[in-house]
């Protein structure tokens, strides 16, 4: 149960004054549903403005607060232009408040010709007038706008102002409890952290870096310690010791020899797999780098010791596209598998049922539906659940319960992950990193063009459709937005539908999934030549006749993006090309991204060189293709606090007592503020 001394917190955000309808609605757009949220919906800046008496004593491009005189009200001929207001400062200089759209009745309302008011807003100049865009605030007294000179900004939602979202901020902060300090002393002490309620006010108040810093440590903290908590209960647990013969691995017929990581880890979960203590085990495999075959001489492990083992997948192409290749493999050694998805029903779906209650079928491929309550188990030795990131800490415990005991699980990503945020999304596993590549995989040729070559690619896409091959396209956008200049799938399939036909087939993440599947399997069967798609195909699609990656607007996405695109090609003996198809307006950080495409093939080096390009700006990667684990925490900080935060969880675990300490009890209470309670729900009376 929730600490009770959370409940304030944890209430809906319709208790708070002036939430009605129309309110909750872009609210729930920016996931802010209870008061916590809306506490923790932290500034993204600040403006700083500067009172001034006069124009003169302003520059151009500076936030100020200025008192003007109205002088006269001027519309926009066609009703469409701008509309705008002329005021004078006190020693006559001239500035135009300009308002576009229905804002110009609120300017008629707030500036009336004669009279005096403070307007706040930022200073710019067109042609020789001065100006204030859509002021920020308009008051009749300098004293109405004391508390605006620094103000904070907030990410908004169509529905919502900034005024509206101060007024939220300013209720949840007045309601915030007075909780026990969870942070170890010395710690503490030394970083010289504001108390927590103390921290969270600060925060909106302004740029208070040692108030953020605790904010995020204390995220930082309930992710290790939920993690730590997994561990331990883990090793408490009693699993079932696999250990094989060899029999049916003897049998397979690989199509390459092991490399010496897809050795070295098969050993290591061996060892783990001998063990009664379950396995917790991550496998990192850079594209093509053999994780397939590394999972499945691992289910072979568990058939052979006479259990079953379970392969769970996120999308049910994926799951699909895994079990072809299994079948295949495993077609010399007898050993019967299943592909059970949602979409089976009826006698088809008893059949696998009944075979994975009596222990006919040994190994099922699937999505979530192999672990719904309806389905029984013989004997679940083992789960392997590949695309790792997809699946949450508090899903993979769920599926721990359908064995006789406690499985073993094998987590498999694609997505190379940096060292330094390892620890942050897989605290509670082992690692085994696939470094190595297959003897035989052909490098894929990346070049880098000019959008205004378009017409170009088009014409060489349609020599390799001629030829045989198959491609995709992949845009940054589904739909085209207005005002923005980003290339949509939606338009590039018509466009290309109109010189290709039939040929071409479209996938996105909108697209309902019988059609997404249709679209899939015919690219997959060769009906189709092109797929032009989403980044909803960075995973999981294994065509090998597809030798040319295009990517349209390639400055769009991050470096471990780009790498997973860049995979799907390349997997046939074919020499496999992606093109970058670039904008014109490229940063450097851009510049260099591509660069840096041109160079390397190796995911974990690009995964390292991409956090390092990102900064402290952006949150991480892997939010691309999944959820972050962390909404406040930064990258710097991460790098720089995580290591302070796990110590300080193991330290409450080994030498503090865990959770039923007193400095356990606080701890408690930041698990379930952060929603890590699943770490807490693993104790004994949790």
């Amino acid at each position: 149960m929730r600490p009770e001394i959370l409940n304030s917190l944890f209430a809906e955000v319709e208790t708070l004054d002036g939430v009605g309808p129309k309110v909750v609605k872009p609210l729930e757009k920016l996931g802010l549903t209870r008061v916590r949220d809306v506490a923790y919906h932290l500034p993204d800046r600040f403006v700083t403005r500067r009172p001034v008496e006069n124009l003169d004593q302003a520059s151009v491009g500076e936030q100020v607060v200025v008192p003007l005189t109205v002088t006269e009200h001027r519309a926009g001929r066609s009703g469409r232009g701008p509309y705008n207001v002329l005021a004078q400062d006190a020693i006559g200089n001239v500035c135009s408040l300009t308002y576009f759209g229905k804002a110009s009745y609120t300017a008629k309302k707030q500036l009336p010709v004669g009279e005096k008011r403070w307007v706040a807003g930022r200073l710019d100049q067109y042609g020789q007038m001065l100006q204030i865009v859509h002021p920020d605030h308009v008051a009749e007294d300098s004293a109405g706008l004391l508390t605006t000179l620094n103000e904070p900004v907030y990410a908004l939602s169509e529905g919502l102002t900034q005024p509206k979202v101060v007024g939220l901020a300013t209720q949840a902060l007045a309601r915030l409890p007075e909780l026990p300090e969870w942070i170890e002393p010395t710690q503490f002490s030394k970083a010289k952290w504001p108390a927590w309620a103390d921290a969270l006010k600060l925060a909106h108040k302004g740029e208070h870096p040692a108030a953020r810093d605790r904010l995020a440590y204390d995220e930082l903290l309930a992710n290790s310690l939920a993690l730590a908590l997994v561990r331990a209960d883990n090793r408490k647990r009693r699993g079932q010791r696999l250990q094989g013969d060899g029999s049916l691995r003897s049998r397979l017929e690989l199509p390459f020899p092991l490399t010496g990581a897809q050795q070295r880890s098969i050993r290591e979960i061996e060892g783990d797999l001998a063990q009664d203590t379950p396995m917790l085990r991550l496998l990192q495999g850079d594209v093509g780098s053999g994780k397939t075959v590394v999972a499945l001489e691992a289910m072979l492990v568990a058939v052979e010791a006479g259990a079953q083992a379970a392969l769970l997948a996120p999308t049910e192409i994926l799951a699909r596209q895994h079990f072809e290749t299994l079948r295949r493999m495993l077609a010399p050694t007898g050993v019967e598998i299943a592909l059970l998805t949602g979409r089976d029903k009826g006698r088809a779906r008893e059949s696998i049922l009944m075979g994975l209650h009596d222990g006919g079928i040994r190994i099922v491929v699937g999505t979530h539906a192999i672990f719904q309550d309806t389905v029984t188990y013989r004997n679940l030795g083992l789960i392997v659940i590949d695309e790792q990131h997809r699946f949450g800490v508090s899903q993979r415990l769920t599926l721990a319960g359908k064995g006789r005991v406690t499985p073993h699980t094998l987590a498999m990503t694609a997505t190379p992950i940096p060292r330094t945020l390892t620890l942050a999304q897989y605290g509670e596993m082992e690692v085994s990193r696939l470094d190595e590549m297959p003897p035989g995989r052909q490098a894929i040729d990346t070049v880098v063009v000019s959008t205004d070559r378009l017409s170009e690619m088009v014409e060489r896409l349609a020599a390799q459709l001629e030829a045989g091959a198959q491609a995709y396209w992949v845009c940054p956008m589904v739909h085209e937005l207005e005002n923005e200049d980003i290339a949509a799938a939606e338009a590039r399939f018509a466009a290309l539908k109109e010189r290709f036909g039939d040929a071409v087939v479209l996938v996105h993440g909108q697209l309902r999934p019988e059609a997404k599947d249709a679209a899939m399997e015919r690219f997959a069967a060769g009906d189709a030549k092109l797929l032009v798609a989403t980044t909803v195909i960075e995973v999981g699609v294994d065509v090998p006749n597809a030798t040319l990656m295009i990517i349209e607007q390639a400055e769009r996405f991050g470096l471990a993006q780009l790498h997973q695109l860049r995979g799907r090609v390349g997997r046939g003996s074919q020499k496999s090309v992606c093109v970058l198809l670039r904008g014109e307006a490229l940063s450097e950080v851009g510049r260099e991204r591509l660069a840096l495409m041109r160079e390397s093939q190796d995911g974990f080096y690009l995964a390292e060189e991409d956090l390092r390009l990102r900064g402290g700006g952006e949150l991480l990667g892997t939010r691309q293709s999944g959820d972050a684990p962390f909404k406040l925490a930064t990258l710097e900080q991460i790098q720089r606090l995580l290591p302070l935060a796990h110590d300080d969880a193991r330290l409450l675990m080994e030498r503090d007592g865990g959770l039923a300490s007193p400095r356990g009890e606080a701890a408690r209470v930041l698990l379930y503020l952060f929603e890590r309670d699943w770490g807490v729900q693993l104790l004994r009376g949790g």
